[in-house]
């Protein structure tokens, strides 16, 4: 029986990026969003960053981010993430978290990924990385269809309460394990274990770690998986992946717009 395990937070600690905001481009060109959703998704990823660890705002982006994907084909989200996955998110996994994730099940330890983001989109990206298993937010679907419902919000102190159960069923003893993130809205999560670490932390992060005595790493080089595996062993794509949809999928096409306008700019310049 394994008896110590491994918790990753995934944006920014394992992905140099939101893993939802990375769908945003191809959401909005299959017509799962709409200009006016951006404006909301503006205003509401600004109260998130303002808001930081503030548990009613983070609850606020929960329901916003449910009654977003109310109505949503579960099939069609399905199909654009698998046809997407590897452009968006392979280029950008940190070399370094991918050699811890090799190094800790190497000793024998199972590896997790434990994200807000939505159960059926880590879990692709859990098959990339080959993690043993996914902690993340999950939507209620009726009839192949997002029914606007929240069954688990994978956030704050959700996180610790969903690893702790997990250890009680697979017997992982939490003084032997580990967990590593970049926010001071996973403080619960790594308290939890015998072993946190802050990677690339943010400022309340930080000052919480030191306090703490937690070791903080810097993870700074994304590079594929694809290239980085070539020479050892071929990646396997999953034959078929789903997606929990949420907020930041739409704050992603702000950021395209913004790539897109700045583009034809130094176009015209030119």
């Amino acid at each position: 029986m394994v008896h110590s395990a491994v918790f990753f937070d995934l944006d920014k600690t394992v992905i140099a990026k939101s893993s939802a905001l990375a769908f945003g481009r191809p959401f909005y060109r299959d017509g799962l969003i709409t200009r006016s959703d951006v404006l909301k998704a503006a205003y509401a990823q600004l109260v998130f960053l303002i808001a930081g660890a503030n548990e009613q705002q983070m609850a606020g982006l929960r329901d916003y981010m449910a009654k977003l994907c109310t109505g949503w084909r579960v099939d069609q989200v399905r199909q654009i993430v698998s046809e997407t996955l590897h452009d968006l998110i392979d280029p950008y996994i940190y070399a370094e978290a991918a050699a811890l994730i090799e190094e800790h099940k190497a000793q024998g330890r199972h590896v997790h990924l434990v994200s807000s983001s939505g159960e059926e989109m880590v879990t692709p990206i859990g098959d990339l990385l080959g993690v043993d298993g996914v902690i993340a937010t999950r939507m209620v679907v009726d009839d192949g269809r997002y029914t606007g419902d929240v069954e688990f919000y994978a956030a704050g102190p959700n996180k610790a309460v969903a690893v702790r159960e997990l250890a009680e069923r697979h017997g992982y003893r939490l003084e032997d394990c580990y967990a590593y993130s970049d926010s001071i809205t996973d403080a619960p999560l790594l308290e939890t274990v015998g072993h946190p670490h802050a990677v690339n932390p943010d400022r309340a992060l930080r000052r919480l770690a030191i306090e703490r005595n937690w070791p903080t790493l810097a993870f700074r080089h994304p590079i594929s998986l694809r290239r980085r595996w070539a020479k050892v062993q071929p990646v396997a794509v999953p034959a078929a992946v789903a997606v929990g949809v949420g907020l930041a999928a739409v704050v992603g096409l702000i950021w395209y717009g913004r790539r897109r306008r700045a583009r034809t700019a130094a176009t015209t310049t030119a």
